[in-house]
């Protein structure tokens, strides 16, 4: 797995923790993207479906039909959306351990497990965000999603494959997806402005 671990601020706004995750992977905000919570709440009872029916409170009947909630930017026009310049990582996921889903390119479908692996005071002296670690180079933008990335890794390692020196061409020749540099993606993340 491609993963990065991030200290931010707790209250960091969802629309920003956006922009760091952008940043912290090296992807150039071409495309759509989306946060997403899995709601732990039962399922309506039998009765209390009914009584929405009967009510034709269909916006309520759907809501508790959905263990999800949706955020992203209204611009987007994207179905039962919530504004995530609104919401802060804290209203969401105030706990260690607790996960947000982030996806990135929805033809693509890059997903991205947000968890929660402490939540301390700011240390004196640091800015926010940094990167603390990672793995693995980021994937470049329109590969094909994770199936197509993994397909062009093959591809590349046999000089065989009718499409080795393109896309070792397109891939640049410095490309390594083993390498991630900590140095390189902090200086990225020190141009990210958070608001307050």
């Amino acid at each position: 797995p491609i993963w990065r671990t991030v200290a931010v601020p707790s209250d960091i706004r969802l629309y920003d923790l956006h922009k760091v995750i952008q940043a912290a992977f090296g992807w150039e905000n071409y495309h759509l993207h989306q946060f997403i919570l899995n709601k732990k709440k039962p399922k309506p009872t039998n009765v209390e479906l009914a009584e929405l029916i009967r009510s034709e409170n269909w916006e309520e009947f759907a809501s508790r039909m959905t263990n999800q909630r949706f955020f992203s930017l209204p611009m987007f026009e994207l179905e039962d959306i919530e504004d995530e310049r609104k919401i802060r990582l804290s209203d969401l996921v105030p706990m260690p351990k607790q996960k947000l889903e982030y996806e990135y390119d929805f033809g693509d479908s890059w997903k991205h497990i947000i968890e929660v692996k402490k939540v301390e005071p700011p240390a004196g002296g640091v800015t926010y965000p940094i990167c603390l670690d990672g793995k693995l180079a980021c994937p470049p933008e329109d590969c094909g999603g994770v199936w197509g990335y993994y397909d062009i890794l093959e591809a590349v390692k046999d000089p065989r494959h009718p499409q080795h020196e393109d896309l070792k061409e397109w891939l640049g020749k410095d490309f390594d997806p083993d390498y991630f540099d900590l140095a390189r993606t902090n200086a990225i993340l020190a141009k990210v402005r958070l608001k307050p």
